[in-house]
């Protein structure tokens, strides 16, 4: 694949960032693209390597090798390397319904399993992804694919997130009636009411949103269902049922002045600066701003990130990230965790733009005065995350922003409406064999069956869930797995 010599002969080179001076002004993408030129020779380092981890396992286990959709990296690196670029976009969409948002925030486990990771210069996998993917958009190749044939049955997809509009893309290339129904007043989910526009600016969703109308999709908005639209007229009316909404029951920190102001879930503050870059109102949410303010942000990982970057360029005076797991090494040991996703520290852009991060922290106590957050209580912990005796210290706070992850998906409403069975973890019961939940016609994928979990996985749930609902109403179906 790519040059047999390749890899031997051109250095790893990737993407870089605008300065942070310049790219914290503005809510727009600050990524460098490479040239085609560099794109093609980074192509070219893609080895004959006999087993390619990156392409992925074909488990369903999270943490397992390469590529939850399976792309067939080898292939097109090769495509690109030889000029092709409208095959290799050809061969990248036939595993992956969106690559120009995988290219933009996956975190690339396939890098992590590439052969030449083995000595830290693993091919540029996510780079060439992306441009694959801009290209294809810049040539007018997304297009409509509109389904030959009418199958004359009808799907109702809940929630417009990366699952449900994989989802909802596949049945309807294969004939099917899709209807999707998203409770915001615009479809992407997360990819749009999470993901900041610095990390991902929110054409890219609307360029999909229109290609998917124009394969007969109905996109329903303002639609919560199991609260101003009941859930039984879903069961009612259409032949199958997937749900595919996000794990957004927040995590939370319940310690003494947990009731103060000031102190708010990172997903009541990210999406208020998405409908503001995009001008959509906010209605009558409370404006959670950091302008003039020192914020804290609590959880290091891509949610936090995300809040510290939104918070310095909305004019935070200080940004302070703490995180309870103890710092993790700088660099992995390659004997032990190559080809898998290893533990290391991992320095996000928004890090870098100024803010403090510290490992190993407890918050006991917030602290405040006339009922809003002033400051915060904190106790440095062991490898056992005790307590250390001692540790004591306190950090000064206007801005409490928590970011510990998410639960499980909210219960009120739609699952509890219609009766789903849960899992331990209170997710929708539904094993990956069929997707199938507890309520006859009833499926679940995405995060509201696995729980939180990345965009890649997402997209995976929802083409494997269109095969399994195809499959159940067709008694057989062409769609890949």
């Amino acid at each position: 694949m790519g040059k047999i010599t390749g890899f031997l002969e051109i250095e790893r080179e990737d993407r870089d960032y605008a300065p942070v001076a310049e790219r914290v002004k503005t809510w727009t993408e600050f990524v460098l693209p490479l040239s085609e030129k560099e794109i093609r020779d980074q192509a070219a380092r893609c080895m004959d390597c006999g087993i390619p981890y990156c392409h992925g396992t074909g488990s369903v286990a999270p943490g397992t090798p390469g590529c939850p959709v399976n792309n067939q990296i080898p292939d097109w690196n090769d495509l690109v390397y030889r000029g092709e670029w409208e095959e290799a976009a050809r061969n990248l969409h036939s595993t992956n319904n969106f690559p120009e948002v995988t290219g933009r925030v996956c975190p690339a486990p396939c890098e992590a399993s590439c052969t030449l990771n083995i000595d830290d210069n693993p091919v540029t996998i996510k780079s060439i992804e992306c441009a694959i993917a801009d290209k294809a958009i810049e040539s007018g190749w997304i297009k409509p694919e509109p389904a030959a044939r009418r199958t004359g049955r009808k799907v109702a997809v809940v929630g417009a997130g990366p699952a449900g509009m994989a989802c909802a893309q596949q049945l309807a290339r294969v004939g099917h009636e899709v209807h999707v129904f998203e409770k915001h007043a615009k479809a992407g989910g997360l990819l749009r009411y999470g993901i900041p526009d610095f990390k991902m600016e929110k054409g890219i969703v609307d360029i999909r949103v229109k290609q998917m109308e124009g394969e007969g999709v109905t996109f329903h908005y303002g639609a919560h269902i199991g609260v101003n639209v009941p859930a039984e007229t879903l069961l009612k009316d259409y032949d199958a049922v997937a749900l595919t909404g996000g794990a957004e029951k927040p995590r939370d920190l319940l310690i003494p002045g947990r009731d103060l102001e000031g102190i708010h879930f990172a997903m009541d503050f990210l999406p208020q600066q998405n409908r503001r870059v995009s001008g959509e109102p906010l209605g009558d949410t409370k404006p959670i701003l950091a302008t003039g303010k020192h914020v804290v942000v609590i959880g290091g990982g891509d949610t936090g990130s995300d809040c510290i970057g939104t918070a310095i360029r909305q004019g935070a005076l200080s940004v302070l990230n703490f995180e309870i797991m103890p710092q993790p090494p700088e660099k992995e040991n390659k004997a032990l965790t190559w080809p898998y996703w290893p533990l290391k520290l991992r320095t996000s852009s928004s890090h870098e733009e100024g803010a403090q991060r510290q490992f190993a922290v407890l918050t006991q106590h917030f602290h405040g005065e006339n009922g809003h957050v002033k400051s915060l209580q904190c106790v440095r912990v062991d490898s056992q995350l005790k307590p250390i005796p001692g540790s004591e210290f306190e950090v000064k706070a206007d801005l409490v922003l928590l970011a510990m992850g998410f639960v499980h998906p909210v219960q009120e409403g739609l699952l509890k409406s219609l009766h789903v069975e849960l899992d331990p973890r209170g997710n929708a019961r539904a094993s990956t064999d069929d997707y199938k939940t507890s309520v006859p016609k009833v499926f679940a994928a995405g995060d509201m069956r696995r729980g939180q979990s990345l965009v890649v996985w997402a997209i995976r749930e929802g083409r494997q869930c269109a095969n399994a609902i195809d499959t159940f109403l067709m008694g057989s179906s062409t769609l890949p797995r």
